[in-house]
């Protein structure tokens, strides 16, 4: 059964203030999408790799595939209005191309740290329960606010999990998912994790890390800078 990686690029990076999508900002030479690109390309299991890109930004990603001979990039798609929309179109391309019960790992393009490890467990847990998305346990003390500036309310973090990506399910469940979701009208779900949830689904966790860092800040990018200047890391090896 095959493995398949699909990267979300599909975001005009607005948080960022930059006039080049976040995914496409250039990190010592190299394109923050071409490290993730590289993290699955490098993978033993990792299959194939399909990218849902922003529209506009597909020739200079291939021309980066070409660049950085990222020979597991088999597609590249077209973004959507918003990240399912995105997925959706990713999903229903590789469903054209793959078996049922081949596995869809979905990722953002602008987590370039993701490990080997994260990748391995995503495949085993969703081998086993029918899905897996990465979380790692929140540790910081919670609090709800209903307008932004004051609460009343904390949350016991104990039982808060923070989600990352990867988020892996088969092909099959991917596409009844998107299905299901076109038909009760649900077109705005931010991740493959929250559309399972508002579906009724159980979800599973595989294990994330506090290095999986999603850049979606200039700050982002100064941490992203000094995690790839360590040289002890496991990502370097």
């Amino acid at each position: 059964m095959a493995n398949i990686a699909l990267l979300i690029a599909g975001g005009t990076g607005a948080r960022m203030h930059q006039d080049i999508p976040k995914q496409f900002l250039s990190v010592n030479d190299k394109p923050v999408i071409v490290y993730t690109i590289e993290a699955f390309q490098k993978h033993p299991e990792i299959d194939a790799i399909y990218v849902a890109c922003l529209n506009g930004w597909q020739d200079i990603l291939q021309a980066y595939v070409k660049q950085f001979n990222a020979t597991k990039v088999k597609k590249i798609v077209k973004g959507g209005q918003n990240g399912q929309d995105s997925i959706r179109n990713g999903v229903y391309a590789i469903a054209e191309d793959f078996e049922k019960d081949d596995l869809i790992l979905v990722h953002d393009a602008i987590r370039p740290m993701v490990s080997e490890d994260i990748i391995s467990d995503n495949i085993t847990v969703c081998r086993k329960y029918g899905n897996a998305i990465t979380v790692i346990p929140c540790m910081e003390a919670m609090l709800k606010s209903e307008d932004e500036c004051q609460s009343e309310e904390s949350i016991l973090r104990n039982s808060l999990f923070r989600a990352q990506t990867p988020q892996t399910i088969s092909v099959r469940d991917a596409v009844a998912l998107h299905r299901e979701a076109i038909e009760r009208g649900i077109t705005n779900s931010v991740a493959t994790c929250t559309l399972l949830l508002e579906l009724g689904k159980k979800v599973y966790f595989a294990k994330g890390s506090e290095l999986n860092i999603k850049i979606t800040t200039t700050d982002d990018i100064t941490i992203f800078k000094a995690l790839l200047s360590m040289q002890k890391s496991v990502w370097m090896k």
